[in-house]
């Protein structure tokens, strides 16, 4: 466990660089991008009316602050890059570090491509068709064009080489660019404010009249995971603050409290104007998808309406410092989370190292990598991997809240166990909404974004086959926690993909319905309906049939990736035990003579005593060896001769009682427990030991003395009493025996 710190830690390459004011650019940048402009107006105006999404981004800028004074307790506490992962490895164990790194990974990546694949949007916003040459096809209805692909990736190149040459350049300008994001918004808000009161704009309507303002709400608040996510990017950066960690706090609330007011600004923004041909704002949002140009972005409208050429250009900047700093700070994160996963062994050995620079360019160079291919998918499949981050940010953040909570408990830090155990309650809630979309609404996400988060949840599985595999410290594979929570993800993700998919499906099948009797007369109409409708069951029972046919497939592997692990794991568990068995035997085995030793003695005599207490063994006699004229041995003919001696002893003490556990305890000294044969044969035992031992004297033979004394309950002995009177009895029988040898010479 890392130490608690107020200062930075400067380990494997990772250097102190960052300023307070930097790592608030990074909060504020990595946690805002191109969405702000547009999934504000498609996802929050047009479900939740002003008033409704206004109230719902504040509340989930509360919630974020809950999380975010959990990411600052787990950081003073954990001051190591990994962010997340580390928390949690910390607090759970590697096997849950795991899936936190996994859909960590899947979130930062995703905003990545989000960000990235904006620059083409961006350019048919304001430079029209200039990169919309070299036609490739179509996905999912979205025209792919090698100019825009050629775009996205040198976007990307670009991020990535400005990463590797000086992560101090970088950090100053994500300041400039935050500075230019918040001039920027403010000057168009103040004179959209400004020119508002000279115009007939209503504000209304607050609230959408297709549900109540209470479920609005929450479905904006619901959100906040997706619209904060990158907020913690900070936690990735522990090692490399070059300030006293205690001014952290401070800055990270503040930056949090930045992104909530840019939400809001642009949310006043956006319907502070509209084109005329409308009657309020909220026909103007509804008919976005059938608008182009500036007209389909309206931030940019109203900057236009009240500020003219130099509103369009202001805002512009503003969107491309969103698009510049969200690229940097999420690549940024990126390489420290893979770095991370490097020292763990979850990733390669060469993401660990850093260059000249002190930036770890592998994780660079392989989060960029990645990415070149995403323009080629078109935008559209990206948006559905957006999506996808609004279910990896809660799952992560339910985690740290858990990880700060159990460490706030264990130290007795009672508010921050209280504000870790508010946030993992608060996140369990929006995953139920998220995972079980059915007891709130139709559907939260797009069956899309369903179907690919349980693609990536069987990945993870596939993945975490091959960590384990090259788990040579055996830190993972601990727990089955990893296959629990991954395979109750698929089955979830399946079911609720297959619902969407439903009821698409119907959903399409009464378009069609409506549109045939719109559209049929008369008694040729009719005649064709039993045809139509017949066609359209067809057509639900084929989709029907080949979701479920995928739904099969995608819990088949599932389970069969699951058996293999399991008996990957079983294999591993085996040889631990066999290792640990190996171990414990050398533990209690005497080196020289094989025989067990005074450690395994102690253990068998604490259980003897267990079993005559218990009343489960109620007779057994102690016998106690000495072996006579070990020293003269050592002091005659070396060590190595009383080695061989002891060992001949040993021999044939072990012959003679082979019915019978038999200790060494001493150089010299053996003991031998009796129960069954030898027990019932002890006095003939002890006389044919004793007759020998005399035989022996003046030989080159072994002469041992031995003391038997027998366990009787009747006399209330302990299992140590039987041992002393053997002692003793064995220590008068070696006086008998050295009076024999005096005599025989």
């Amino acid at each position: 466990m890392s130490q608690i710190a107020n200062g930075h830690s400067d380990t494997q390459g990772l250097s102190a660089y960052l300023s307070p004011l930097q790592v608030g650019a990074f909060v504020v940048g990595t946690s805002i991008g191109w969405g702000s402009l547009v999934v504000t107006c498609s996802s929050y105006l047009a479900n939740a009316g002003i008033v409704g999404s206004i109230v719902g981004t504040l509340l989930g800028g509360l919630v974020m602050l809950a999380i975010g004074k959990s990411y600052l307790y787990l950081m003073t506490g954990y001051p190591e890059s990994g962010g997340s992962y580390a928390y949690v490895r910390e607090q759970y164990g590697h096997d849950y570090g795991f899936l936190a790194a996994w859909f960590l990974s899947l979130t930062y990546l995703a905003v990545f491509w989000a960000n990235a694949t904006s620059l083409p949007l961006f350019a048919r916003y304001f430079l029209g068709d200039v990169f919309r040459f070299g036609y490739l096809y179509s996905i999912f209805g979205y025209d792919v064009y090698f100019g825009e692909a050629l775009l996205v990736i040198c976007g990307v190149v670009l991020a990535a080489g400005m990463c590797l040459l000086s992560k101090r350049m970088v950090a100053r300008t994500m300041v400039a660019l935050i500075a230019l994001l918040c001039i920027g918004v403010i000057i168009c808000l103040v004179g959209a404010l400004a020119g508002h009161s000279e115009t007939s704009f209503r504000f209304g309507p607050a609230f959408m009249s297709k549900s109540s303002a209470l479920s609005q709400i929450s479905y904006i608040t619901y959100l906040s995971p997706w619209a904060f996510i990158g907020f913690e990017s900070v936690s990735h950066y522990s090692e490399e603050f070059a300030f006293d960690r205690r001014r952290l706090r401070r800055t990270f609330l503040i930056a949090i409290v930045v992104v909530t007011l840019l939400y809001v600004a642009l949310l006043v923004l956006s319907i502070s104007a509209y084109p005329p041909r409308y009657h309020n704002w909220l026909e103007y949002i509804q008919d976005l998808g059938n608008l182009s140009g500036l007209q389909a972005l309206p931030a940019f409208y109203a900057a236009e309406y009240y500020l003219g050429d130099m509103g369009i250009t202001i805002l512009a900047l503003v969107l491309l410092a969103l698009v510049i700093s969200s690229l940097l700070g999420n690549l940024v994160v990126l390489s420290r989370l893979f770095y991370s996963l490097s020292k763990d062994h979850i990733l390669p050995a060469r993401f660990s190292r850093v260059n000249a620079s002190g930036v770890p360019w592998c994780g660079i160079l392989l989060a960029a990598g990645i990415s070149l291919v995403i323009p080629l998918v078109g935008r559209t499949a990206i948006g559905w991997i957006v999506d996808v981050t609004t279910i990896g940010a809660t799952f992560i953040y339910s985690m740290v809240a858990a990880s700060a909570f159990r460490l706030a408990r264990s130290r007795g830090d009672r508010s921050d166990a209280i504000i870790g155990g508010v946030g993992l309650f608060v996140m369990l809630c929006f995953a139920l909404y998220l995972l079980v979309p059915s007891l709130f609404a139709s559907g939260t996400l797009s069956a899309e974004s369903y179907f690919l988060f349980t693609l990536w949840s069987v990945f993870g599985m596939l993945y975490f086959r091959g960590v384990l595999k090259n788990d040579e410290d055996k830190k993972f594979g601990n727990t089955i926690a990893v296959w629990v929570v991954l395979l109750a993800l698929i089955l979830l993700m399946s079911v609720d993909w297959m619902n969407n998919m439903s009821l698409d499906s119907a959903s399409k099948a009464i378009t069609d319905v409506q549109a045939f009797y719109r559209e049929s007369t008369g008694i040729a109409g009719y005649a064709q309906e039993e045809e139509f409708i017949q066609q359209e069951i067809m057509m639900l029972q084929s989709s029907n049939s080949r979701t479920t046919l995928v739904f099969i497939g995608l819990f088949v592997t599932a389970i069969l990736v699951l058996a293999n692990n399991y008996l990957l794991m079983r294999r591993r568990a085996d040889a631990v035990e066999q290792e640990l068995l190996t171990t414990r035997g050398k533990a209690y085995r005497d080196a020289l003579t094989g025989v067990r030793n005074k450690l395994a003695f102690a253990e068998y005599e604490e259980l003897l005593v267990r079993q005559v207490e218990s009343g489960e063994v109620g007779e057994f006699a102690i016998v106690v060896f000495d072996v006579n004229g070990l020293k003269y041995v050592n002091d005659t003919y070396g060590h190595k001769a009383g080695d061989e001696y002891i060992k001949s002893a040993c021999t044939l003490i072990c012959t003679e009682y082979k019915h019978s556990p038999v200790f060494r305890i001493g150089g010299d000294e053996f003991v031998a427990v009796l129960t069954g044969e030898d027990y019932g044969r002890r006095f003939e035992l002890l006389a044919d030991h004793d007759r020998l031992a005399e035989r022996n004297i003046g030989t080159e033979q072994a002469v041992i003395a031995a003391g038997m004394y027998t366990f009787a309950p009747e006399n209330t002995q302990t299992v140590r009493d039987v041992f002393e009177q053997a002692d003793e009895r064995m220590y008068q029988r070696k006086q008998a025996l050295k009076a024999i040898g005096a005599r025989s010479r």
